[in-house]
């Protein structure tokens, strides 16, 4: 081989030379990169070490929102992965809470003055008033009138029949000689008597009816009757020809069908002129002894305050309520509620203050709450007045009542 000249040696020279400079610069970078890593490591350290500062202390909403201020880059990371599966699975719940939100914050939100706020629709919502248990002392202080007792929604079946029976059982106490408040001897008189007490007072049948019964004692007299004599005796009981078709043609009924004997059966007595199952019942519980609900007007206004039933049909009134006591007591109930109905639960302003069975009452409060008020709300003996009838039960009399007075008088 021969030798080499000087240009090639130093072509060679030169081409070692700036290998052995990139190999240099290399090796710089390397130790500087992996200086810095450490560098980097060591400050990650330290502020892993170093205590994270407290949020303040400004109540339980600050510290709930602490997590959220965090700038930590791996904490935050670590936490959105699984952030977003539980989104995904918590989405028709967070909707359904979404619609929920807006009724809460209207609900909590209120001025100092203790208006409602307006909700976001617009409208305001009012703060319902829902005492738990509200309890009269009739005697005491009685209390505000804007605060009623309301029987629960959620009231059982069984609650239900044990207020209604505790109510019935505390009107017999206050009522123990109630009676039919029509003077009669016989069915017959009680029959004809109970027909004319419609849209009229007992009291003011009770006044027309013995001279009614003095000229006509007999379903066969009545019958054989002229209509404008008839006529002329009912004129105070008021729709008096009426009245008069009706007790004539009921006593042809009784002469031609039954004998001029009233029949002891509902099927029969419905088919008399002028005579409904309100009327039926009464005669079959008072006459006959036979259980019966008499669904008058103020029947059927006590048990619908008292929120025995909300129908308004007599029919289904009677079903509804007849099914919330036994049989046995359908006669005496009637008295008991007409009665009440009478002196004390009046249509137009109630004497609440003055009443027994306020604790049980859900319309506690529609009337009177005063006592003293009150107690000036009542009729008849309650409030030292007279009765319906001219001829009453003894029992009544020794319990204070008052017969009433004839027609005519005072």
């Amino acid at each position: 081989m021969g030798e080499q000249s000087p240009e090639s040696g130093s072509k060679t020279a030169k081409k070692t030379n700036r290998a052995a400079g990139k190999k240099a610069a290399t090796e710089r970078d390397t130790a500087s990169a992996t200086a810095a890593g450490e560098a980097s490591e060591a400050r990650a350290r330290k502020a892993a070490e170093k205590p994270q500062p407290q949020p303040p202390a400004a109540g339980k909403p600050s510290a709930k929102k602490a997590p959220a201020k965090k700038t930590s880059a791996g904490k935050t990371a670590a936490k959105k992965a699984p952030a977003k599966k539980a989104a995904a699975k918590k989405a028709p719940a967070q909707k359904a809470a979404a619609k929920k939100a807006p009724a809460k914050k209207t609900a909590a939100a209120k001025s100092s003055a203790g208006r409602p706020v307006v909700a976001a629709a617009g409208r305001a919502r009012k703060p319902a008033v829902v005492p738990e248990r509200t309890t009269v002392d009739v005697e005491g202080i009685a209390p505000v009138k804007t605060v009623a007792a309301r029987a629960p929604r959620e009231e059982s079946r069984t609650a239900l029949v044990r207020r209604a029976r505790r109510i019935d059982r505390e009107l017999a106490e206050v009522y123990p000689y109630a009676h039919p408040e029509l003077d009669f001897d016989n069915p017959f008189q009680l029959l004809v008597a109970t027909v004319l007490s419609a849209q009229t007072t007992d009291l003011r049948v009770n006044q027309t009816t013995p001279a009614l019964f003095a000229k006509y004692p007999t379903p066969e007299d009545l019958a054989a009757a002229v209509p404008e004599e008839v006529e002329e005796i009912l004129r105070p009981c008021g729709f008096f020809r009426a009245k008069t078709r009706s007790v004539i043609g009921l006593s042809k009924a009784l002469t031609e069908e039954f004998g001029g004997e009233v029949p002891g059966r509902l099927e029969d007595l419905v088919k008399l002129p002028g005579v409904g199952r309100k009327t039926a019942f009464v005669v079959l519980g008072n006459a006959f002894g036979r259980p019966g609900i008499t669904v008058d007007t103020h029947f059927q206004r006590l048990v619908r305050r008292w929120k025995w039933t909300d129908e308004t049909d007599p029919d289904k009134i009677e079903a509804a309520v007849g099914a919330l006591f036994p049989k046995s007591d359908w006669t005496d109930l009637s008295h008991h509620v007409i009665w009440h109905g009478r002196r004390i639960c009046h249509a137009r302003k109630p004497a609440c203050g003055a009443c027994p069975i306020a604790p049980l009452c859900p319309a506690y409060g529609e009337g009177e709450t005063d006592p003293e008020k009150a107690r000036k709300l009542l009729k008849y003996e309650k409030g030292g007045l007279p009765g319906q009838r001219l001829k009453p039960p003894q029992a009544y009399l020794d319990a204070g009542g008052r017969p009433a007075p004839p027609l005519g008088a005072g």
